[in-house]
């Protein structure tokens, strides 16, 4: 599975992205950051049927339609709120791991993963990347073919050169 790192509004990824990750909150009704701007691009058709799926849980992912975006779905997970989760990196692995498998089940060849929990949920952007290199690096798909880690805005280029830091270091490891 290849990884792309690429600064762009996750957004406007378009066909690139068979499913983009929504770093969403617990309601899934929509919120700031990359959860905002992915609700009011699906359009109000994707607030409708998040209110169908009663919230999601940290660490949990839940999919729908990507109505108005050029994706097939779009994968809501809820990352860990960096001071009061109880055991943060273990929630964050499971985002990854949860929203990969979910990608796997529905046969997808591609996602595009937002810096899950590095905004206002105020996760450390050097651990956060390393946890997602991690997971994304072990996993074993039976479908998925590429993984764009993408970001957009004031701190994107720092942080798109973080993660791409952070795979490059696991995988020296593993060598």
């Amino acid at each position: 599975m290849k990884v792309e790192f690429i600064i762009e509004d996750i957004t406007k990824i378009g066909k690139k992205a068979d499913a983009i990750v929504n770093a969403a909150n617990e309601s899934l009704l929509g919120g700031g950051g990359v959860d905002g701007a992915i609700h009011r691009a699906a359009g109000p058709e994707l607030l409708e049927e998040c209110k169908k799926l009663h919230g999601c849980k940290p660490g949990e992912a839940k999919v729908t339609k990507a109505y108005r975006l050029d994706n097939k779905y779009i994968i809501h997970t809820v990352g860990p709120r960096y001071t009061s989760d109880p055991n943060p990196s273990k929630t964050l692995e499971n985002c990854y791991l949860n929203s990969l498998k979910l990608a796997d089940e529905l046969k997808l060849e591609t996602i595009a993963f937002p810096p899950i929990s590095t905004g206002i949920f105020g996760y450390p952007i050097e651990e956060a990347a390393a946890i997602a290199a991690k997971v994304i690096s072990e996993y074993k798909p039976t479908s998925l073919e590429k993984v764009y880690i993408c970001d957009y805005g004031r701190e994107a280029i720092e942080k798109i050169e973080q993660y791409k830091l952070a795979f490059a270091q696991y995988l020296n490891e593993e060598n």
